[in-house]
């Protein structure tokens, strides 16, 4: 089989197969289906919040250790708290948290220099693969295109043409044509991305998104802006 051909099953695959992980408390791949028609959580709360339990730690070091691909970094490198984040762009939780949360997260403490983020791919199927990849293939507008795809989730992850919803969110972001199926035909990089995974799950026993480490300590679910809050406070 030509490279070619290989490749345009690749952007094939995308476009085909469905999105794992819409509506789950915590996105998964295994029980993607059993529960699939679970509610959200909202993570939007009002009242003041003890931090959630951790369910674990790891070590820094080893979790700041260069991988298959660069980190995307926001934040100062200087910040006392170090937050690093593994999720799918196709679990409607971390859509959640990035739409919700997210924002005030960033207002709150990324950009005052408490914290530094550090956002890792964990995709679950095709379609969260290509969304990462689109990302990444938009080099420095990475968190833009990470923000406006989980902002549009509904308009691509479950709909019968991801192929055609994606180039119409990335032609916005600059993309041509070309340029679109170059990215999603980019071996080298879904190999990346898919390492990046790898790595999460065998070194980090992440199995489930959105899942932080903050300071090491391991938090999984989209937590609401009091609930991390509580966590960085601590922490500060």
């Amino acid at each position: 089989m030509s490279e070619l051909i290989q490749r345009r099953r690749l952007l094939l695959s995308m476009a085909a197969l469905p999105a794992l992980g819409l509506g789950l408390a915590a996105c998964t791949d295994s029980n993607a289906e059993a529960e699939a028609e679970a509610p959200a959580t909202d993570p939007v709360t009002t009242a003041a919040v003890e931090a959630p339990p951790s369910s674990g730690t790891v070590d820094m070091d080893k979790l700041l250790e260069e991988g298959a691909l660069e980190d995307k970094v926001l934040g100062d490198e200087n910040a006392p708290v170090t937050i690093v984040e593994y999720a799918s762009m196709t679990c409607s939780h971390c859509a959640t948290f990035h739409t919700r949360t997210y924002p005030e997260l960033k207002k709150k403490y990324i950009e005052t220099g408490k914290v530094r983020f550090i956002m890792r791919e964990f995709p679950f199927d095709p379609r969260a693969e290509a969304g990462f990849m689109l990302a990444r293939c938009s080099d420095d507008k990475y968190f833009a295109m990470v923000d406006v795809l989980f902002k549009q989730q509904n308009n691509w992850a479950p709909v019968q043409d991801a192929q055609s919803a994606l180039l119409k969110i990335s032609k916005l972001a600059g993309f041509t044509q070309e340029s679109f199926e170059a990215c999603l035909t980019d071996q080298e990089l879904l190999t990346k991305v898919r390492a990046v995974r790898a790595r999460g799950a065998s070194d980090f026993g992440v199995d489930a998104t959105p899942t932080f480490f903050i300071n090491g300590k391991k938090y999984s679910g989209a937590m609401s802006i009091d609930e991390i809050s509580a966590v960085i406070d601590g922490m500060l």
